[in-house]
Formats: C-alpha cells, structure tokens, sequence
C-alpha cells in the first residue's frame, strides 16, 4: 500500500514521537508499504522520510516550491513531486495514497485529516484516515468528534472516515480490514 503521512515539521516536539515515528517507518517498509509524504526535512516529516528510506521502503515526497526554495527537501525522498503549494500537495497526496496516517502534528496536519475526512465523507472517494494517537496526542480531538456527533453536526459516525489508532498493531489491525 502506499501510504500519506501527515505530521508535524517541528524539531522541538517530545522526543518520543520520533522514536515511534521511526519504529512506524521501519514497520512501514517491513511490511513492503511506500509513503508519500511533505518531503519536507524537518520534525516528524524527516524522522518518516529517513526511517522509512533507511529500513529499505520507497519515499514519494510531495514538495511544494517554497520547500525547494528554502532548501529544505529531505535526503531521503525517493521519487519528488513538486507541486505549487499546500493545496495541491493535499490533492496530490491523496491521489497516490491508498490510506492516510496522521501523526502529531499542528494546525497544517489538522487541515489535511479535515481535509480527506470531508472529501469522504461526501463519496469523492473511500480512504480512511488513521490516527496515530502516540502517547494520547489526539485524545482531545477524538473528544470534540464525540461531541459534535453526540450534537448532531456530523452525518453518520466520524468513525466511518477516521480510526485512532494506540500502536502500530492497531494500524497493521486497520489496514489488514481494508
């Protein structure tokens, strides 16, 4: 499967997302899975990039022109698509991806899960949103999701276009049901 990262491109974030960021990569290419993700060689976005690169897998970096510009595309993207900004990274992202995981990230990772959540939930395609909840990251947004859909402002469940996930088994569980 290919696979789209969205995370966090902060370097002063705790460190033990990173150390199971990288145990996610190596997973990820064990596993004979690809990613596609920002390209980008800071924070979580490079520990993905270098893990998955370093444990064998392929890396499709989907890089926006102000990223090239700054210098700041990683040394372990496979295959580069540039693209002209976050917009059509999202889009581009989307279309080579069979599955999205969501690490720790910040207001642009929050953008790119609403983002894949709502294109699904209105048919423009079937691609389900993991969230990888390290260490209780995103048990605060889980909360909120409850609570709009306990008030009514969410069609269905949310649960039908994004799963949390506590671990890598958890992942291997989702995508195996896929």
């Amino acid at each position: 499967m290919k696979i789209s990262i969205f995370c966090s491109a902060n370097d002063n974030i705790d460190k033990d997302f990173f150390k199971m960021t990288e145990e996610l990569g190596a997973w990820i290419a064990k596993s004979g899975h690809s990613i596609v993700f920002g390209g980008c060689n800071c924070g979580l976005m490079e520990c993905i990039g270098k893990s998955v690169h370093n444990a064998g897998g392929m890396t499709i970096g989907v890089i926006p022109q102000i990223i090239e510009k700054g210098g700041k595309v990683s040394d372990s993207v496979d295959v580069n698509i540039a693209c002209d900004n976050l917009s059509d990274r999202k889009e581009l992202m989307l279309a080579k991806s069979d599955v999205v995981i969501a690490l720790p990230g910040g207001i642009g990772t929050l953008d790119e899960i609403f983002t894949v959540a709502a294109s699904h939930t209105i048919g423009y395609h079937k691609k389900t949103v993991i969230l990888y909840n390290m260490k209780g990251f995103y048990d605060s947004l889980i909360a909120l999701l409850n609570d709009m859909q306990d008030r009514g402002m969410i069609r269905g469940k949310w649960t039908d276009y994004i799963l949390a996930a506590e671990n890598i088994s958890d992942i291997e569980d989702i995508m195996k049901s896929m």
